[in-house]
């Protein structure tokens, strides 16, 4: 467990997931479209983007007043167990999902949609479940029991 105490992962795995399953919708439409048409599709995909990028704001500002980092590469100098993380373990990954599919309603594309549960499985794979070794080999049964509290989503 010691492996994972001085920083979860080496490579910031979220924020490149987003930005490569945002690519990807946008090429995979253009090759073959998946279009996502109802009453009110664009008006609820900006709802999304805003509870997403709401989600995210509080998330950072929380992390930012507890002095400890954003990056999810790197080690965590405080258990932060407030704010959005008091409803959830990962705020910010949640709200990269909901932002997928925002943009997925907003733009009419039904691939943001598809790809979102896939940014969160392997956001899971490659990011979380480092993390929480990372978390657990810092701060113990602290964040066993936090665990115990709070759902890893929501």
């Amino acid at each position: 467990m010691n492996a994972y105490r001085e920083r979860p992962n080496f490579i910031p795995w979220p924020p490149l997931l987003l930005v490569g399953f945002t690519l990807s919708a946008i090429l995979l439409n253009l090759a073959s479209p998946l279009p996502l048409e109802f009453t009110g599709t664009r008006t609820l995909g900006g709802i999304l983007i805003v509870a997403a990028l709401g989600i995210d704001l509080w998330a950072m500002r929380t992390l930012h007043e507890a002095k400890t980092t954003i990056l999810p590469n790197r080690g965590s100098s405080h258990l932060v167990a407030n704010g959005p993380f008091g409803y959830s373990r990962n705020p910010i990954y949640l709200a990269n999902m909901v932002l997928l599919a925002g943009m997925g309603f907003v733009s009419m594309n039904a691939w943001f949609v598809v790809l979102a549960p896939v940014d969160g499985i392997l956001t899971h794979l490659l990011a979380i479940r480092r993390e929480e070794r990372h978390l657990l080999a810092r701060f113990g049964y602290q964040f066993e029991d936090y665990c115990r509290k709070v759902r890893r989503w929501i």
